[in-house]
């Protein structure tokens, strides 16, 4: 669980589809990536606007959520689908393959246009490697410095850090520090086993990986930079 101050203003922008017309305050997006579908996800934060990127679409769906935006190239998702989304005149926004963002990008995009301040990246880390570590680090980029972003990947939770953080968990719960795009100074953390004062982390360094909650809202602030900041959840026994 994350809990932050109020986010800084709230943009009203028109939003067409089957949640009506007009202006829609729109603060926190669902965005659901493609690929293969999340297991064990449970308790979605409530949100003002669900983008599907591609196949995403399906994974909503099947999360019980109400899809306002598709976008993408469109070659992932089944078809039928599709259709049934256009029938109920949910919002498509097709693109070329040939592009330079990926389908996940467009759709941060699309939350990002329509004012969120904030927003939920669902995903999984299953199937190739490649696609998810592109889930993991699409919201680290500047271009998204306005927008609040944490993911749920599988049972998983991740945060894209870069100022302040409060993490709600159980002591002995791991959570691991990632420093992502650059050097992340002045990381300060309280409760956590292996506590870090005003330290500079560098990516591919491994000082922040797998450190142990000692209390049950543990704290992580810096300065500059942006960290990953990784809840993976507890294993079965």
């Amino acid at each position: 669980m994350l809990r932050t101050g109020p986010p800084a203003g709230h943009r009203c922008r028109p939003l067409d589809g089957p949640r009506g017309s007009g202006l829609v305050t729109i603060r926190h997006a669902l965005v659901v990536a493609g690929g293969n579908p999340p297991d064990g996800i449970t308790d979605l934060p409530a949100a003002d606007l669900v983008v599907a990127a591609d196949q995403g679409a399906e994974h909503a769906i099947a999360l019980g959520l109400h899809v306002d935006v598709v976008v993408g190239d469109l070659d992932s998702i089944d078809p039928g689908t599709l259709a049934g989304l256009e029938a109920a005149d949910t919002r498509i926004e097709r693109h070329p393959t040939d592009k330079d963002d990926t389908d996940l990008e467009l759709a941060l995009a699309t939350a990002l246009d329509a004012g969120a301040t904030s927003a939920t990246i669902v995903g999984s880390a299953s199937g190739r490697l490649d696609h998810a570590l592109g889930i993991l680090l699409a919201g680290a980029g500047d271009r998204w410095s306005d927008l609040r972003i944490d993911l749920r990947i599988d049972a998983a939770r991740a945060w894209i850090v870069r100022d302040h953080l409060e993490i709600d968990g159980e002591p002995g719960d791991v959570v691991s520090l990632l420093a992502v795009g650059g050097p992340t100074t002045g990381v300060t953390t309280t409760g956590l086993r292996w506590r870090l004062a005003e330290a500079t982390m560098s990516p591919g360094v491994a000082v922040g990986l797998s450190n142990i909650m000692t209390e049950r809202t543990a704290t992580v602030i810096l300065t500059g930079g942006t960290l990953l900041v990784v809840q993976p959840g507890r294993e079965d026994p």
